[in-house]
């Protein structure tokens, strides 16, 4: 492991300092943490990429389309319950 690297892996999620630099490999959006799949969500495309032992997944093949709209709805409504919570 690389001098520095565990700051990068946070309990075998994505940093937040990480995830505000990755984007998405095929529409270079920008990729949101959802922190209940343990994954990064392409809204752009509604591709879901795992996060495995605290490294993101993002070759294409690697990505799963979200299926409905409703779990788009919920990890949104996940990731924002979240990020409200990481501001106190």
């Amino acid at each position: 492991m690389v001098k520095g690297s565990f700051v990068l892996l946070r309990d075998a999620g994505v940093a937040k300092k990480l995830a505000e630099i990755l984007v998405c490999p095929l529409s270079k959006q920008p990729l949101r943490v959802c922190q209940k799949t343990n994954s990064l969500i392409s809204d752009a495309l509604g591709v879901s990429y795992p996060v495995v032992d605290g490294i993101p997944c993002l070759v294409p093949k690697d990505g799963k389309l979200l299926d409905a709209d409703n779990e788009i709805e919920e990890n949104k409504e996940a990731s924002t319950a979240t990020k409200a919570s990481d501001n106190f």
